[in-house]
């Protein structure tokens, strides 16, 4: 049971709805027309339009949230195993087993799954609160907010589920946050050094 529930979590966070439903309605590849080449839903708002954007934003959330809540149910969530549970979605997301393996940056996914622990850990506020913080003080660009975001929501949280006796949620939380720096890191770098090599002359 819990290799079923730890793979269809991890299988279920790699299908990119967010690439998948802009192709099969306007034949449009996000990660081709948006500077990032995230497969994200605010490259869905930008492309799309708003309907579009909020549905393809509501999948990739109960993509991470259904998989955990029905877990919650069947197994034991006090076990360190069931940290694996947490990851799963988030992770299938950032790896994209079926997009050639390129992943999106965890944002809605990471929402989804800390919405599904409810009301075992209010993380998912803190990860909201410290959002809207850093865009309160106009932190830019986006990857690096994040990048910040996820680190002190990496520190906070597991620290504070350690000191509560919950070790599997501290565990999850912590591989989360890790997940998302790593991917917000490699597509900043990526978007920073994609206009010098554009300016390099192609006769060179």
């Amino acid at each position: 049971m819990w290799f079923i529930y730890i793979a269809a979590g991890y299988l279920l966070g790699g299908i990119m709805f967010c690439k998948i439903i802009p192709l099969l309605l306007f034949k449009k590849d996000i990660t081709e027309l948006s500077d990032d080449k995230n497969p994200g839903a605010a490259n869905v708002f930008i492309h799309c339009g708003v309907v579009t954007g909020l549905f393809c934003l509501a999948l990739d959330i109960l993509k991470g949230l259904l998989p955990v809540m029905l877990a919650e149910r069947a197994l034991d969530s006090e076990k360190m195993l069931f940290a694996a549970v947490i990851c799963a979605p988030v992770l299938g997301h950032a790896t994209a087993p079926f997009d050639r393996f390129r992943g999106g940056k965890c944002i809605s996914t990471s929402f989804g799954v800390l919405l599904a622990l409810l009301p075992q850990t209010r993380a998912v506020l803190l990860l909201a609160g410290l959002y809207i913080l850093f865009s309160a003080l106009r932190i830019q660009p986006h990857s690096r907010r994040s990048k910040l975001v996820f680190t002190l929501f990496g520190m906070i949280s597991t620290t504070m589920l350690i000191i509560r006796g919950k070790p599997p949620l501290a565990l999850g939380c912590a591989v989360i946050s890790a997940a998302a720096v790593i991917k917000h890191s490699r597509l900043f770098t990526r978007t920073a050094e994609q206009p010098a090599a554009e300016s390099v002359p192609q006769n060179v």
